[in-house]
């Protein structure tokens, strides 16, 4: 069975927790800038909403990728930076249609939710549960195949 993250914006507090645990899983450190999930600040409404990778059957950073840095995780489904091979030309970064792939200045790669090998850090920290990992079908993954594959359609027409 395929799992994926399913946000919950209703729930999200603004704690950052998710951030710095994914900071910590990734990096080892606890710094919110180095996290692959952000939580956006919508100042005027008063909400914050989580956002990263949704991991794309399309993956249109994959298929981009000129030097197939970017590989499928069989056994999670996400689709994986290999930073061995990633160049950091950032021609992924501008094939994401949700932005939710970085450039690290550090490493001089990108970075990108690689759904922590099937344990996400970000899940298992969020205290209200704005943040969990489900079966995908109940995230409504396949709603969003639908909409890709009606995207590409259209970019081919």
């Amino acid at each position: 069975m395929q799992k994926s993250l399913h946000i919950d914006p209703g729930k999200c507090t603004g704690c950052l927790q998710c951030e710095m645990a994914c900071s910590y899983e990734n990096t080892g450190m606890f710094n919110p800038s180095r996290s692959r999930i952000k939580v956006f600040d919508f100042h005027h409404e008063g909400r914050k909403v989580p956002y990263t990778c949704t991991q794309c059957t399309e993956a249109w950073c994959l298929n981009a990728c000129p030097v197939e840095a970017i590989k499928l995780d069989h056994a999670t489904g996400a689709k994986v930076v290999l930073e061995a091979v990633c160049v950091g030309c950032k021609v992924c970064t501008i094939a994401c249609p949700f932005g939710t792939i970085n450039y690290s200045r550090d490493s001089g790669k990108v970075q990108k939710c690689d759904l922590c090998g099937g344990d996400p850090a970000c899940a298992t920290a969020c205290p209200t549960g704005a943040i969990s990992y489900v079966d995908a079908d109940w995230t409504g993954l396949e709603r969003m195949r639908q909409w890709a594959q009606k995207t590409d359609a259209a970019a081919h027409l």
